[in-house]
């Protein structure tokens, strides 16, 4: 069981806190009328902190140092991006959270006992039932949006956004379940998605970014053409060595993305930067740079010695 109980907890600490983040990013976008819809985000956001804290309280120890290291968890921005969001928000964020997780120590998750990996599975069915009710309430978000009977600060390509990302995390979950472990993905669709997810990144930079920021929506719209491109390679390759290739170009442009997010995110939290991004949207999106860059790294270290 130690290969269920510490992907379980690596998956809900990255994927618990993105969802977290989703709830707080609909809440802050909502208009004030919009009374139930704020309270049923804020619900959300409120159980998905609960889980992670609940995470971080069972991790310690367990996941392993790649995680800990790959600034997927927390970055040296998010504690600030926290409390700044909050204070612009007026949204509570539990930034002991964050305190805790930059307190973990990896570990190889020796002791396996019965106690722990009920655990693992009961929080595994909590986060599970919370996040089938926050997809729900995305896809009714998005219906009000594209029938024009809700105006909200969020972009309809924004809610689809985090849809997938939902969908993925729920699919995570339930084969960790099922089968008390994650397949290894396929490569070619771990880059189309992904890929998709970098790209639309670049769209909602370029977008919440002041008018006067040319340079940086220049930068922005260069990196949606490259994932665009990746995205059109990716869907024609087929054979493993072409996806190797494809890869490798794709982990160096992720990791130049990466930069540009870091450098985002600095700016934005240090108010050198004129736009409408939350400050922890800004470091959302890195932390998610960072998965991907950790996924790829790993997949090409998988991949090399089939390589011609």
């Amino acid at each position: 069981m130690k290969e269920y109980i510490r992907a379980s907890l690596e998956t809900h600490l990255f994927f618990g806190r993105i969802m977290k983040e989703h709830s707080l990013f609909l809440l802050a976008g909502f208009p004030a009328k919009e009374e139930e819809l704020i309270r049923r985000a804020d619900r959300f956001r409120e159980e998905f902190e609960a889980g992670l804290r609940r995470t971080v309280e069972l991790a310690d120890g367990i996941v392993s140092r790649s995680v800990l290291s790959s600034g997927e968890i927390v970055t040296e921005f998010t504690q600030k991006a926290e409390c700044q969001t909050e204070d612009l928000t007026g949204i509570p964020i539990d930034v002991k959270i964050t305190e805790a997780e930059k307190r973990l120590r990896a570990g190889s998750c020796n002791m396996v006992t019965r106690e722990l990996v009920l655990h693992v599975r009961r929080l595994n069915r909590q986060m599970l039932q919370s996040l089938n009710g926050l997809i729900s309430f995305k896809e009714e978000v998005l219906k009000e949006m594209t029938t024009c009977r809700l105006y909200t600060t969020n972009y309809p390509l924004l809610i689809e956004h985090i849809l997938r990302e939902a969908k993925l995390y729920r699919q995570i979950i339930v084969e960790l379940e099922n089968k008390g472990r994650i397949s290894i993905p396929d490569l070619r669709n771990t880059e189309i998605f992904w890929n998709q997810i970098m790209m639309e990144h670049a769209q909602f930079i370029r977008g919440l970014l002041d008018p006067t920021e040319c340079g940086l929506i220049e930068t922005a719209d260069g990196f949606a053409e490259d994932y665009c491109r990746l995205l059109e390679e990716a869907k024609e390759q087929e054979r493993r060595a072409a996806n190797a290739a494809l890869s490798a170009k794709t982990l160096q442009t992720t990791k130049k993305y990466r930069q540009f997010k870091a450098a985002g995110t600095e700016g934005i939290t240090g108010c050198d930067i004129r736009s409408i991004i939350l400050p922890l949207l800004a470091d959302h999106v890195l932390r998610e740079a960072n998965h991907y860059v950790r996924i790829l790294e790993y997949t090409q270290k998988s991949i090399r010695p089939a390589m011609p």
